[in-house]
């Protein structure tokens, strides 16, 4: 945190930060990119005038979902270019119901991936964090009507995206933690005994090439 920040506002920030993360994560797939976002929330947090701000969170999560949505649209030419399919990053925690939460799950972040950026945060406002459409309006600077225009084709669009099969959360998560074990050292013997015979494995490896044999 800078130096003199005023401790209220500081408070203000810290009690938000979770949220904040929450919504750039789920926006960008990545948590090194939603961590970027969520400082350089704070630090317009610190460059405004706090006495016209009448409520911190809305102003924040607002804040956040356009620092993603740009950060979204100067990397569509980056996504374009890529040679393979990009994937998001998964979170590993110690909670069971957190990994198997279906706001959190791959498979969503997956189906987001294929909506284009006003839809998505439209869809995860409204639809993963419960926010009314007036707030989604203000939010995205857009009617309450084209709102709810933005959160329908959402829907429709990650309801066709959904996956044709269900896994487990204990088969989830060995081949989740398999996938962690093989990706340092390139052995993917344990992980491809998990996956079955006729899966496609699709990986996000930055476009080198597998090691022989995999």
């Amino acid at each position: 945190m800078t130096a003199g920040a005023d401790p209220i506002s500081t408070r203000d920030f810290l009690s938000l930060r979770p949220r904040l993360f929450a919504v750039a994560y789920r926006m960008l797939g990545s948590v090194s990119d939603a961590e970027d976002i969520v400082q350089d929330c704070f630090i317009r947090w610190q460059q405004v005038n706090r006495e016209h701000v009448s409520d911190p969170t809305g102003f924040l999560i607002k804040i956040a979902t356009n620092l993603c949505l740009d950060r979204l649209r100067a990397a569509k030419h980056l996504r374009a270019e890529y040679p393979g399919e990009w994937l998001p990053e998964p979170i590993l925690t110690d909670d069971p119901t957190e990994r198997t939460d279906h706001d959190v799950s791959v498979a969503l972040l997956l189906a987001l991936e294929r909506l284009p950026p006003l839809e998505r945060a439209a869809f995860l406002l409204r639809d993963v964090f419960d926010v009314d459409y007036d707030e989604v309006a203000t939010i995205l600077e857009r009617s309450p009507a084209t709102c709810r225009k933005l959160v329908t084709r959402a829907r429709s669009h990650v309801h066709e995206a959904r996956p044709r099969s269900t896994v487990s959360a204990s088969e989830g998560e060995a081949i989740t933690l398999a996938f962690f074990q093989a990706a340092p050292t390139g052995d993917a013997g344990a992980l491809s005994r998990l996956l079955a015979e006729n899966a496609q494995v699709i990986a996000d490896g930055g476009a080198r090439p597998l090691p022989p044999g995999v």
